[in-house]
């Protein structure tokens, strides 16, 4: 892919040691003249897990701007993006911020929804703040289709929001702040609402497709919340860190809201049965399925509509569902075993 010739050099990544903030760490690391700042609490990620995909440096906070760190391509700050003061230094002389670090998920948020608010809430305004105080003119921000609620899909850019539980509600303030910063400062601000991302470096994750291959490895039958008969929009994570990409570098975008999905709808059951097919293919006999009571806070169907990221991002998703689930089996079967299974127990499930 072809970017402008004034991309970012100096970014700005917080959660960078996360699912998605890994693979967009590989990818952006790809071209030149780049270096990166990582900001992550490692409540998800680990120091071990970002070792795996590149050589980096830990930068105590106190130390930022210190004549011995100043060459430094890749450096991990550890902190917490509820902190405004270490947001403001980790930004300075920073091109680009991309704000991936949230708390994630519906069923956390209806748990504990203080939490939610301080860390989604607060998060996103420090960081929109440093991006003010540093003149820090690009920020992308990653949402979801939460903010929406229950509605007739295919969900798009221009339908009211209407969240149905304290994950959206926190997404769309996100997306709210993104706005006015945009309009306000003069940022060049951009959300990004996924789908359902799945893909390699998700064996934390307990959105369902790492869930299910990581039951599978360890003989836990997979639960279906309600009849299984609800949607989703499942997209790679290679394609989210593409629209991230672009999202980061091109203009005439700032202030704008984009939905990156695949633009299809897939139930939870299908979804079951294509992954149990792949499963089979490599030995793997997928468990018995345990239907649950439906989750507060879950919509029916989702899925979206993704014209305006193709028209005004050039952006669509290029890996279709067949291809990304093999993909990610793949790498949970060579790389992203879960931490609490025995090896003798996993390779056992390899090879049934």
């Amino acid at each position: 892919m072809d970017l402008p010739g004034n991309s970012p050099g100096r970014w700005l990544v917080t959660g960078g040691c996360g699912f998605v903030g890994r693979n967009l760490i590989r990818r952006i690391l790809s071209r030149p003249d780049v270096t990166l700042r990582i900001v992550d609490n490692l409540s998800v990620g680990s120091k071990a897990e970002l070792a795996r995909i590149t050589q980096f440096a830990t930068t105590d906070s106190d130390a930022l701007g210190h004549p011995s760190n100043k060459n430094r391509k890749v450096e991990l700050v550890v902190g917490d993006i509820r902190d405004d003061a270490l947001a403001i230094r980790v930004a300075e002389g920073a091109d680009v911020i991309v704000h991936l670090a949230a708390s994630t998920g519906v069923a956390p948020s209806v748990a504990d929804p203080r939490f939610d608010c301080t860390t989604n809430v607060l998060g996103i305004l420090n960081y929109l703040e440093a991006a003010r105080k540093c003149a820090v003119k690009r920020f992308v921000f990653a949402s979801s289709g939460a903010p929406i609620g229950e509605c007739s899909p295919p969900i798009h850019e221009e339908l009211a929001p209407h969240p149905v539980s304290p994950y959206g509600a926190s997404k769309l303030a996100g997306e709210g702040y993104c706005s006015a910063y945009s309009r306000t400062f003069g940022i060049n601000t951009v959300a990004l609402r996924f789908g359902n991302c799945y893909g390699p470096f998700s064996s934390h994750k307990e959105s369902v497709v790492a869930k299910f291959i990581r039951e599978s490895l360890m003989g836990i039958p997979w639960e279906i919340y309600g009849d299984g008969r609800q949607t989703r929009d499942f997209v790679y994570v290679d394609d989210i860190a593409a629209a991230i990409e672009l999202a980061a570098t091109l203009d005439g975008i700032g202030g704008e809201t984009f939905q990156i999905a695949t633009n299809s709808e897939t139930t939870v059951l299908d979804l079951a049965r294509s992954l149990a097919a792949i499963l089979q293919s490599h030995g793997i006999a997928p468990p018995p399925i345990q239907y649950q009571a439906s989750r507060v806070g879950d919509v029916k169907r989702n899925f979206s509509d993704t014209r305006k990221a193709r028209t005004r991002l050039g952006w669509q998703a290029m890996v279709s569902l067949d291809a990304g689930l093999r993909r990610t089996v793949e790498w949970f079967l060579t790389e992203g075993k879960p931490s609490n299974t025995a090896p003798s127990l996993f390779h056992s499930r390899r090879q049934r």
